[in-house]
This record gives C-alpha cells, structure tokens and sequence, in this order.
C-alpha cells in the first residue's frame, strides 16, 4: 500500500483537496508548488519560480501552470482546474482518478475510455520543471494540447494585465522562447516529440482568482499571459515530455534526464524516507555556498532556523561537508557578534538575541564527531567574537549583568523568536532575563570552553569558566519558581513572568544545562499537562486568558495567534532529550510514539512534509507554511534521539 494517495472521492471535493499543496525545490533555490489538482490557490504556487538576482533577488514565478485539453473524435475535455469569482473553469477535477506519490507527483484521469497520467518532475541541477504525459488507455485517435499559462513576476506580487507585455516569441527546436519582460531570463518551453504544432495566440486569462490569499485578507486576483498552445498527436502506450526551462534542452535528452532524476529520488515509502526526502529540498548550493530555505512557499533565509533545523537535515544533506559550507557562509554574513536573522529587500537584518547562540548548539551536532581541537582551530575566533560581543553589550540593548546572565532591553521587546508584531506592537514582549536566551547563552560558554580546553588553550576558559558559575549559581535563583515547580519565561525588575510557555524546554534539554534533574522532571511535568500535543507543544498554556487556539483570517489575526498558543514542532526534540535525561532509555518508547503519530501530518496540509505550524485546539490544523526546515529537521534529529532508522 502506498504511504500517499488520494482516491477519486477525495479529489473531486474540491474543499478537501485544494488544501492539499505539494512542494519540490533543486539545489539552485528554485522550487515549484501547487494544489495536487494544479489548481493554484496562492500567488506563491506555480510550475516555475526561481530567484531572480539581477532584478531584486527574490524569487520570481515565471511558469505559473499548465492546463491539459484531451481531444478525441473533436470533441474537448479540459482537465484543467482554475477559481474566478463565484466558479471554477474548467472543471476537470471530475476527469481525476487518483493522486499518488511514492517518487513524484502522479496524477490519473479517465476521460471514457481514455486513461491518462500526468507525472510532474522538478529537475535537481537545473531550473527545469518536466512533465510527462502518458496515454495508457485509449480506444480513439488523441490528441493533447497545452496552455502554459506565464505570470514573470514577484512571488510577493500579482500579475495584471497590462501593455509592457513582449508577445513576441522564437522557435527553438520542438518548441518556443518566450520572456514577457525584459530583464528576465527566456522561458524554454519544448516538448520532446517534433510532430508538436504551437499556434501562437497571444492572450491575457482575467480574473484568476487564488482563495488561500483572500482568507487571508489580501489581493488575490490574478491575469495571467497564455502565449499559445501546443497540440500534439499521442498513442496508446505512449509518453510524451514537456519541459519548461531557463535554458534550451535537447529535446532527445528529456526520456533520459527524466529517468536519470528518478534514480536520484528517496522514495516516500516511509514516515522517516518522506522526511528524509523533504530534507534535502532545503539546501540551495550555488558556488561552493550553500544556505538553508527556511520553509516554502514564501519563506526565504533565517539565521535562527537555519542553526535550529541544520543538525537535523543534515544528517541527509546532497554534500558530506555541507556543514561547513553553511555555518561558512552564515559567518561571511556576520556583523559584530551577530549573524542575520533575515533579509529584506536584500538587505541584512540583524534583530535577534538568539540567533547567534544557536550557532553553538548547531556546532555542537553538525560536526561533533571531529577532533575538538580542530573545531577551536577554524571556529574559535567566530565564538570569541560572539561572547565577547554578547558580554560588553551593544546598541540593541542585549549586554551581560554582573551574574552572568545576558539581559535584554525593555526597549527591545521583539528580540526572541516569539517577535510577531502587529501594528508596530509585539505581541509577545519578552524582555529582561529571557530563559531560553541564558539557557542558550549558559550551553554556548560551556562548550566554547570544553573546545579550548582540548586545544591546549588556558587564557579563554579562564576567563570564562568563571562566568559558567556565575550561571549555575543564578540561574535557578532568578528563573526557578518552586511554589508553581517550573522556570518563569522572563524576569524583568524582579518580576517573574508566569505564563506556561516551551521556551523553558531548552533549559531543559541543551546538552549543557544549569538546572537538575529534578527541576527537569518538574518542567516537563508541566509541559506535558498544558504545551504537549500530537502536533509539538503549544506556545501557550489554554489556561492562560491570552491563548488562542485558532490560527486564521487576516495578517493581524494570524499574527496575534502565531506565539499564544499555535503548536510548533521543533521544540519537540529538546523535549525529547530532556525526556530522555530523566527517564532514561526506557523514555524512547514515548518519544517514539510522538513521532510516529506525525505520519499523518504527510497528507494535511504539505503533502510528503511537516508544516511550520498547527492550531492549538484540537484537531490541530496544520497552517503557516507548508514545509518548514526546523520541523522536519528536529523531527529528524528525534528519530536519532530514538535510534529511529
């Protein structure tokens, strides 16, 4: 039986399937994503988008869809499936048999007599999507003819029609060359038979309409530009490839690059192998640079997911040094004791107390079976600088007190990565000393002293050894709240902050902690009544007035929800480790289950993936993101945890 399919019954519902997105990256940072009808729900899905360096570095859509139109005895059946307002056109979600995908995408309709499949291949080295059509069944002479439906635009913007649209096209070799801009790169469109007839006829399709994006408060209509069509004789028996691409292909090389890329494949025949697969989608590898999509659709670079899911995808990365290549090129970003925790507008942003104090729990599992002393050797001036940085202070408000802790600015409330902001409002102020923040900070001195120490350096753990106790002897006294039996999530002016959130876990569950065991015990006790769910653990305890457990409608709604009570995943695996302190190895069975119950996370939301996110009330809806890096890579890392093969 396969581990992802969908029957007939289930697609022709178009409220159950359109919620069923798939998602497939290469090693150059292109991706293509989409409803598993086709049927494109946001402005972020399409056939092709790739980054676009030399206009903004943003991504950009340039193949949005392509719709199908079997043709028999002159009759048509479009199998295609597109929203205007108030319908759908056309309708061939009624043409769909099945939807399977144990390698790539499978689609099956049945026309009558006439049985097609539909298979839909994103090439891994080049930005290339491939598709191929297969005519399995078929008592009549047919044909087959195909809209590609062109978009050239930002994958944060909408296309419209307008007059700076270049119609013009160049015949290459079973195919056309198209660009509807200048500044963009041709668009290759060719199929992989000559007998293939284009018919250049120039059209705007009005009025797209993308649902995903009006539930959440934004434009959502859509023109798209149909240059023309290509209409090709298939037999029974018979496959014929289209590929859309940057750069013209042999047309006699698609049967063998199609079967080449399937050899290349991790196939979705397992929980663990569909994560595994999902992994390697994240890294983007141009240059001897490598760098870690946070999630897709619409996610691009985060300093702190990039720390927090590494250790975890990369126990299947494309490339044995692919560590080094990232931790590299993060540390290229650097200002100051900061890496970047985001880019905007090609612009670095650097607005985080945390970021960098996940490059140590990131060095600590990327390369921990190197020799420590050669660690220190490459990284150890990078790790000076950052707690030399951290303990002087800077001008964003995070500096070291006289016990050792790091303190953070009220002014600063939007440092850690609970930092959603409405309304120029953050929405979960956390400021003062933040638990997660020393829980890291305690974690970082520890191991960056255990590696000068086995380099023969005496100077450094010298000076910071001292601090390490500062720690262990404030820690507690400022954090640990003995009446409630779990750590306060900030302190400021004294004042412990009470409210049961996960950030404790970390404490909890670094390698390096400043607590007992018995505090350990205490904490997850409390997580386990009030965070723990099947989804990951909630940000927010239900019992606080504050919680929310519905994650929807517009920007300002889903921000307010997105760190008082959604359920994240990737704090699971310092749950798990903490577990596995006090419980020991008769725990695993435990943190076995919790993982194992993510199987039928695969067909929600993301199909073949883990979303960013679930709502906090039962039955956990999976949201945010449909494929997030640090979900599938702490769920990665807790199958090591669990000795999971």
């Amino acid at each position: 039986m396969e581990l992802i399919t969908f029957d007939k019954t289930q697609l022709i519902n178009l409220e159950y399937s359109l919620d069923k997105e798939m998602v497939r990256s290469n090693r150059s940072g292109s991706y293509s994503c989409a409803t598993i009808l086709g049927c494109n729900t946001r402005k972020y899905h399409g056939l092709l988008i790739c980054p676009q360096e030399q206009l903004d570095g943003e991504h950009h859509v340039l193949l949005s869809k392509v719709d199908e139109t079997i043709i028999q005895r002159d009759a048509e059946f479009n199998l295609g499936v597109n929203k205007y307002p108030g319908r759908f056109h056309p309708k061939g979600h009624k043409y769909v048999r099945d939807f399977s995908a144990e390698i790539i995408p499978v689609v099956t309709y049945r026309v009558g007599g006439l049985v097609l499949t539909k298979e839909t291949m994103f090439v891994t080295e080049k930005e290339m999507v491939m598709i191929r059509y297969t005519l399995q069944q078929a008592h009549s002479p047919t044909r087959i003819r195909l809209n590609p439906f062109l978009a050239f635009r930002n994958i944060h913007r909408l296309s419209k029609r307008n007059i700076d649209l270049d119609t013009k096209y160049t015949s290459v070799p079973n195919g056309i060359r198209v660009r509807m801009y200048h500044g963009y790169p041709y668009l290759y469109l060719q199929l992989s038979k000559k007998n293939g007839q284009y018919v250049h006829a120039p059209d705007w399709y009005n009025d797209l309409e993308y649902i995903q994006e009006a539930a959440r408060g934004y434009e959502s209509h859509e023109d798209l530009y149909v240059p023309g069509f290509f209409e090709i004789p298939i037999r029974k028996g018979e496959s014929i490839f289209l590929s859309a691409s940057t750069e013209e292909v042999n047309p006699l090389s698609l049967t063998r690059l199609f079967s080449g890329e399937i050899k290349k494949r991790t196939p979705r025949d397992s929980f663990i192998n569909s994560l595994r697969n999902s992994a390697v989608q994240f890294f983007a590898i141009r240059d001897k640079q490598a760098s870690i999509t946070a999630g897709f659709p619409w996610m691009d670079y985060s300093g702190r997911y990039s720390f927090i899911a590494l250790p975890g995808l990369a126990k299947v990365a494309p490339k044995k040094d692919i560590c080094r290549l990232v931790l590299d090129q993060m540390i290229a970003r650097m200002e100051g004791p900061f890496f970047p925790e985001s880019v905007v507008n090609q612009k670095m942003v650097f607005n985080a107390a945390d970021t960098s104090l996940w490059f140590f729990h990131a060095l600590q599992h990327c390369l921990s079976g190197l020799d420590k002393a050669e660690i220190w050797q490459q990284y150890g001036p990078c790790i000076e600088r950052i707690l030399e940085g951290y303990a002087q202070g800077n001008p964003v408000g995070i500096n070291m007190h006289e016990n050792g802790l790091i303190h953070i600015d009220a002014a600063s409330p939007a440092l850690t990565w609970m930092n959603a902001v409405t309304d120029g409002q953050c929405v979960t102020p956390r400021y003062g000393y933040v638990v997660e923040i020393n829980a890291l900070w305690y974690n970082a001195i520890r191991f960056a002293t255990e590696l000068a120490k086995a380099a023969g350096e005496s100077t450094f753990p010298a000076k910071w050894l001292p601090v390490a106790k500062q720690i262990e002897d404030s820690f507690s006294e400022v954090f640990w709240n003995e009446k409630e039996g779990y750590l306060a999530d900030f302190v400021h002016d004294g004042n412990q902050n009470m409210r049961v959130r996960p950030n404790q876990l970390l404490a909890a569950g670094l390698k390096y902690t400043p607590i007992s065991k018995y505090q350990i015990k205490q904490i997850l006790d409390i997580i386990v009544q009030q965070l723990l769910t099947s989804r990951g653990l909630r940000t927010l305890s239900p019992q606080e007035p504050d919680y929310k457990g519905r994650y929807y409608g517009d920007a300002y709604s889903r921000d307010s929800a997105y760190h008082q009570g959604t359920v994240w995943v990737w704090p699971l695996a310092f749950f798990a480790e903490a577990w596995i302190k006090v419980y020991g190895k008769q725990g695993r069975e435990y943190i076995h289950k919790l993982f194992e119950g993510f199987e039928e996370t695969l067909t929600e939301a993301g199909i073949g993936t883990v979303s960013e996110i679930f709502e906090g009330d039962p039955p956990h809806r999976a949201c945010g993101a449909i494929s997030f890096a640090a979900s599938i890579g702490e769920l990665l890392r807790m199958a090591t945890i669990c000795n999971i093969e």
